[in-house]
């Protein structure tokens, strides 16, 4: 058997949310913001076993109108919006500079369930990003202090050294400035949940901010 037909045959060997023991929801019983959804959702799904429910897709455009995705760690969600961090330097950070507005995609397949956000992003201060990074771990600091994030990358022990050289420095200078570490937050405009069944009728409730800015609709969709 190749590497192809093992692929195909696991690929076609699995099921998605075969069983009848998922969470309910009834969107009538929804708040009027998205916020306190996503907070009940989050922790639900936590307890329910879900390994890094704070893992997220954060999708973005580049200079040529490409879309461009990967994974990063939900910082906090707050009444300012969803916020995480990277480097200015980097690609989403060059990315976000030029065009800023965003998605996020949450993903929890314990409980069936998905939120995605879209939004403007907008870049805090030196002071704010610089906190964001004093409150995470050693290893977070040493990973900003080795910096040049999306460059091109000559040899593995290159890594290895730049990135012993910021450990040491992060172990005797838990303050050192990361000066490119930039704290991110987007101010969702429409925010949509997912309930996934096991008999297809899944549930889709999006909230859309109003013009005023002040409110949100809600509105389901077909699945």
């Amino acid at each position: 058997m190749t590497t192809y037909d093992a692929f195909r045959e696991t690929l076609h060997s699995l099921r998605v949310w075969d069983t009848d023991e998922l969470p309910a929801f009834d969107p009538d019983g929804a708040p009027a913001a998205p916020l306190p959804l996503f907070h009940d959702w989050f922790t639900h799904a936590a307890a329910a076993g879900q390994i890094e429910p704070h893992t997220m897709t954060l999708a973005t455009v580049d200079a040529e109108g490409r879309p461009d995705a990967r994974t990063v760690m939900l910082h906090d969600a707050d009444a300012a919006g969803w916020h995480f961090a990277s480097h200015a330097t980097s690609a989403k950070g060059r990315q976000l500079a030029a065009r800023p507005e965003a998605a996020l995609g949450f993903y929890w397949p314990t409980v069936a369930r998905q939120v995605r956000i879209r939004g403007r992003v907008g870049a805090a201060g030196a002071a704010e990003s610089r906190a964001d990074l004093s409150v995470r771990s050693r290893g977070a600091l040493a990973a900003a202090l080795t910096g040049r994030q999306s460059e091109v990358l000559g040899s593995l022990d290159e890594l290895a050294r730049a990135s012993a050289a910021a450990w040491e420095r992060a172990a005797a200078e838990p303050d050192a400035p990361a000066p490119t570490w930039t704290r991110y937050v987007l101010d969702a405009d429409e925010v949509e949940f997912f309930q996934g069944d096991a008999q297809r009728r899944h549930v889709r409730l999006r909230y859309r901010r109003t013009p005023e800015g002040s409110a949100w609709t809600r509105e389901l969709l077909w699945p």
